[in-house]
């Protein structure tokens, strides 16, 4: 979320090219899901740039905004991190996953039965779906997508996941009063960070040039 219809659409171009990048140095398929994240960010930066050109309202961009930022995202972050991690991490993530299905389940359900509107609201967007049980539903969408990163065995990954939490915080802070919309420079963040993990792993995946057979 960006605080113009031009301002999305640049960052969701850059960040997009952040994750070809990202893409370009995975080795191992397990990685891929989470080095893709980039894509599906600048991917949604570019439909809000739609929903702002639009004047927000109940069209296909903002409904697609909302499928990704909701459901999608609940499940894709927790499966990427589980994915991703070493056989002795991959217990514990299950709980972040377990958290994120059942979450994107309820989030699609609400979606499927009401109708999502966007208004703006100075340099903000606003999205409106009248969820049901607010609560429980940010606990279980915190848990999937910060709490798998925080439980990653991968240290560039638990920075991520301090980094996405302090700075969520700060955005919705500033969302809140609607004085400008930062989301899009947290996912810009994030994005960078991705691309310095999935360059680990490309290094990491790599048979030492000293090795000698048998």
């Amino acid at each position: 979320m960006c605080w113009s219809a031009t301002a999305d659409l640049v960052a969701g171009v850059g960040i997009a090219a952040v994750g070809a990048a990202c893409v370009a140095q995975v080795r191992n398929p397990r990685d891929l899901p989470l080095a893709a994240l980039p894509l599906l960010l600048g991917a949604h930066q570019i439909v809000e740039s739609v929903v702002w050109s639009s004047g927000g309202g109940t069209g296909w961009a903002t409904t697609a905004w909302a499928v990704v930022a909701l459901p999608v995202l609940a499940v894709w972050a927790p499966l990427g991190v589980l994915l991703a991690a070493p056989p002795h991490a991959r217990l514990r993530l299950a709980v972040p996953v377990v958290a994120g299905v059942l979450t994107a389940g309820a989030l699609a359900y609400a979606l499927a039965t009401r109708t999502v509107s966007a208004e703006i609201r100075g340099h903000t967007l606003g999205y409106v779906l009248h969820l049901p049980h607010p609560a429980p539903l940010v606990v279980g969408y915190l848990t999937a997508t910060v709490g798998a990163l925080l439980l990653a065995a991968d240290p560039v990954l638990r920075l991520l996941g301090v980094l996405v939490g302090v700075g969520a915080a700060v955005c919705a802070l500033l969302w809140r009063t609607e004085f400008v919309s930062t989301w899009c420079a947290l996912a810009a963040v994030a994005s960078v960070v991705l691309l310095v993990w999935a360059r680990g792993q490309r290094h990491s995946a790599r048979p030492r040039a000293d090795a000698s057979p048998g």
